[in-house]
């Protein structure tokens, strides 16, 4: 009898213990998969990287590679030929293409987590048709090349995110009604984008040949005028904004669970939202001022990275938009040509191809769900 007294008691004990572990050791599992899968994104990255360099119309071998770099790096005896197409071409390449898949993965990430809106990316809201819009107007009317054209689109960019961002300012910064704020800019940003698509359409028919074929080769987005200043440049825009993505991550996590909740959690949601928006159209608008605006990648890392890590995650879609630019690059600087009788495709091209059938399936899976 005083077993079968005690039995029961030791089970639900053991029960009781057993549950309160269930849930932590659930998180730890799911914690610990999600880590797996960005390392093995990351791991993508550092392949893909090496892929482009090593590969291609010109091979090099690893050895040889190392060669190459430390001679550029001390000055000593270069390889004719081989070190011009590794160091001026090749390299600045891959090192320009993964800093803008990073940064267009990142900001496509920080405006659909803070609108909630998988719609909400720079090149869906008007943001890229801003930098767009510029440039054609440097290179068109002014004659503009090079830098000239990189600082007209980023600054074609912020101007046209601050008119956005004013025109829906009445919801997107207040507490309350967060995701009729979010419709608000997202189709402000497509109205503007649509406007200014027919500006730089406009521009395009009253443009010589040569300068329309220029300005074209923009628009696609394009990694062929690759370069070391620009990379630099690049380098240090990245390195005053990833700290900044690092320190508004923890008060977009919490914005996730809406404005009112944020707020209640002690979040100045206008304020927050204000320096998402920032932080955000910056990393949109140094990017597409090093390549040209690359169609779709901020609006395909996103959804992408949370679909295989199992959550929205900003290093893992920083990771999605690095190995996007990566792979279509190599696609249409490599691939391309020997199906297209040697024509080398804009990067552009490619992740536009990629996005449109991604858009269609995304509204189809939205559609089944809401039904």
């Amino acid at each position: 009898m005083t077993l079968t007294s005690k039995t029961p008691v030791d089970l639900s004990h053991n029960a009781a213990k057993t549950g309160s572990k269930g849930p932590r050791l659930i998180g730890q599992r799911r914690s610990r998969a999600h880590l797996n899968r960005t390392a093995i994104l990351a791991a993508a990255v550092v392949i893909l990287f090496a892929v482009s360099v090593l590969l291609g119309s010109y091979t090099v071998t690893i050895p040889d590679f190392f060669k190459i770099l430390f001679a550029h790096l001390t000055g000593g005896e270069k390889i004719p030929g081989a070190s011009f197409i590794v160091m001026e071409n090749k390299l600045p390449r891959a090192v320009i293409g993964t800093m803008i898949g990073l940064a267009f993965g990142m900001a496509g990430a920080l405006f659909q987590t803070m609108l909630r809106n998988p719609l909400a990316s720079p090149d869906v809201i008007g943001i890229s048709y801003g930098a767009s819009a510029a440039a054609v107007v440097a290179i068109v009317i002014f004659g503009a090349s090079g830098a000239v054209v990189s600082g007209a689109a980023l600054a074609g960019a912020l101007g046209v995110a601050a008119i956005i961002y004013a025109i829906s300012s009445g919801g997107v910064s207040g507490t309350s009604r967060g995701d009729a704020a979010g419709n608000r800019l997202i189709l402000a940003g497509v109205g503007i984008a649509a406007a200014l698509h027919a500006v730089v359409n406009f521009l395009m028919t009253r443009a010589d040949i040569r300068t329309a074929a220029d300005a074209l080769v923009w628009l696609n987005g394009s990694l062929n005028a690759a370069s070391w200043d620009r990379a630099v440049v690049l380098a240090l825009a990245l390195a005053v904004l990833i700290p900044a993505v690092v320190a508004i991550a923890g008060p977009l996590r919490i914005l996730e669970l809406g404005p009112d909740a944020a707020a209640g959690l002690g979040i100045r949601v206008g304020a927050t939202r204000l320096a998402l928006v920032i932080i955000a159209v910056s990393l949109a608008a140094v990017a597409t001022a090093a390549a040209g605006p690359v169609s779709f990648v901020a609006f395909l890392a996103g959804p992408i990275a949370r679909r295989f890590t199992g959550k929205a995650s900003l290093p893992a879609s920083a990771l999605v938009g690095a190995v996007i630019v990566l792979a279509a690059d190599y696609v249409a600087a490599n691939l391309a040509p020997l199906l297209l009788d040697g024509t080398v495709l804009p990067v552009g091209v490619i992740t536009g191809a990629l996005g449109a059938p991604f858009l269609l399936w995304l509204l189809v899976t939205a559609n089944r769900k809401d039904a």
